[in-house]
C-alpha cells in the first residue's frame, strides 16, 4: 500500500503544485478586481477565478471584516496558500523530501 503511495507522489506534487498556483493567481486577480469596483465579476470568463474563491473568501469576511473598508482577505489567502505550497511542493517541501527518501 505505502509504494503504491510512494508511486504515486510525484504526480501528486505536480497537481498540488498546479492547484496552488492557480489558487494563488485566482486569489491575486481576486485582489486586483476589488481596486476596480466597477467590473462585474459575475460576467464573463470571471467565473473561473470567482468560483474557486467565493465561498472561501465569504467565509474569511465573517472572522476578519473589511478593516476600513479595505478587504484584506485575499492577502491572507495568498499568503495561507504561498506557506503551503513551500511547506509541501517546493524544492524543500515534504513531498520532494519524500520522493528523495524513496528514490535513495
Amino acid at each position: 500500500m505505502i509504494s503504491l503511495i510512494v508511486n504515486y507522489l510525484p504526480n501528486l506534487r505536480f497537481l498540488l503544485g498546479l492547484s496552488l498556483s492557480y489558487l494563488t493567481l485566482a486569489f491575486l486577480i481576486r485582489l486586483i478586481l476589488s481596486w476596480y469596483p466597477k467590473i462585474d465579476i459575475n460576467k464573463r470568463a470571471w467565473f473561473l477565478v470567482t468560483l474557486p474563491t467565493n465561498s472561501i473568501l465569504n467565509l474569511t469576511r465573517k472572522i476578519i471584516p473589511p478593516i476600513g473598508g479595505v478587504d484584506v482577505s485575499p492577502v491572507i489567502w495568498i499568503g495561507i496558500i504561498m506557506f503551503l505550497r513551500e511547506i509541501l511542493v517546493s524544492q524543500q517541501g515534504l513531498i520532494n523530501i519524500a520522493i528523495q527518501q524513496n528514490i535513495s
